[in-house]
Order: C-alpha cells, then structure tokens, then sequence
C-alpha cells in the first residue's frame, strides 16, 4: 500500500515502551497507553466532557489493538529503557 506524505521515524516521548515488561504489561498499562496516544493525535491537552465518549471509545479501540499486538511479537531480545508511570517508585515511599 502506498502512503501519501512524510513518513514519521519517532515516537512521542511521552509513551512508554509496553513489549517487553516483566512482568509484561497489564490492562491498564495499556489503557493508559492508548489514551495518551489518542490525546496527542487529536492534540489534547486534557478532554472536557463534551470529548470524553469520543476519547473513551478511541482508547478502548486502540488497547483492543495494541494487546494483540503485544501477544503476537516475539520476545523482546533487551528490556524497555523505561518504566511505565504507574511502576515507577515514588521518591517518598516507604523503604
């Protein structure tokens, strides 16, 4: 199939690599993934309410898309070099 237009080689920097985690990533990982995806192509900073359902429904679309994604490329050879958000330890938890 042939494209029209420029061709992008990055990726935001604001969307975490999911192939790969141990243990892999979890529903909402994915989730979160997917609305942060939606929210930078349609250039939202936050979703009013007027926006939520037509935001709701792209993320549940592109988690349904992603997961079989993730279930159907090989193993990653190296880990991802970043860890999503809700993984990350917080500077003040307890030790």
């Amino acid at each position: 199939m042939a494209r029209d237009g420029p061709t992008l080689v990055s990726m935001c920097r604001n969307i975490t690599a999911l192939r790969g985690l141990e243990p892999p990533a979890t529903a909402e990982e994915v989730e979160a993934a997917a609305r942060q995806f939606v929210r930078k192509v349609a250039a939202l900073s936050s979703v009013s309410p007027a926006l939520d359902d037509n935001v709701q429904r792209a993320s549940h679309d592109i988690a349904l898309v992603v997961s079989r994604l993730l279930a159907e490329l090989p193993p990653r050879r190296v880990p991802p070099t970043t860890v999503p958000p809700n993984r990350r330890r917080g500077t003040s938890a307890p030790s």
